[in-house]
């Protein structure tokens, strides 16, 4: 079985570079402008509840059902969601967090770890049940924060937690044909389901 894990489209919040966690924050305009359908057709993609997957997943796979898992939403960043890093740089609470390289829980916020649980717990369900119903495919569409967690637990090759962000309409193409065995995912190929540049397209 091959599983695409994808990450929305750019917000204003992403543009913006502010921490956005689970606020519902939709597609920018010009975010939902960027976006193409990805070629093949899920027979359901499964999604975040927060608006920005699940308008992503709208435009990548027009009219395939989307089956709403409330334990794909992003990270709760608590006290520091809609705000920008240069606006709480002498917070005593961001200070601590960074000082603690971001595994302390933010104020009403989620530690790393809970969220990493939290979130390959609902990943392993979904996959568990597809191979159990012999599915061939294996469509989600989430966060970074999901990217991340999932991939620096059981992806292949090895990477940090950081360095499995893919871009805002991006994410990986994964085969899980030793999942059964050894709870790995191997890596095949990166994705972007964004349209060409001019430049792009004039090559």
């Amino acid at each position: 079985m091959q599983i695409y894990l994808l990450r929305h489209g750019q917000t204003e919040y992403n543009a913006q570079h502010r921490y956005q966690g689970q606020q519902n924050i939709p597609l920018s305009a010009a975010g939902r402008a960027q976006l193409r359908p990805a070629g093949f057709m899920p027979d359901v993609a499964y999604v975040s509840p927060l608006i920005r997957a699940r308008q992503t997943a709208e435009i990548f796979f027009p009219g395939c059902p989307q089956i709403i898992v409330q334990d794909l939403r992003e990270m709760c960043f608590g006290s520091f969601e809609g705000r920008h890093y240069i606006h709480i740089e002498h917070d005593p609470d961001y200070l601590a967090w960074l000082e603690a390289n971001k595994t302390a829980a933010r104020p009403d916020g989620e530690r790393i770890q809970d969220f990493c649980n939290r979130s390959c717990a609902a990943f392993a369900k979904l996959v568990e049940e597809s191979l159990a119903q012999h599915k061939q495919q294996l469509v989600i569409v989430a966060h970074g924060g999901i990217q991340m967690a999932v991939m620096s637990r059981y992806g292949l090759p090895r990477r940090d937690y950081h360095d499995w962000c893919g871009p805002n309409a991006g994410g990986y193409r994964l085969d899980a044909a030793n999942w059964q065995t050894d709870h790995t995912l191997q890596l095949l190929e990166t994705v972007q389901y964004t349209k060409a540049t001019q430049s792009e397209a004039a090559l």
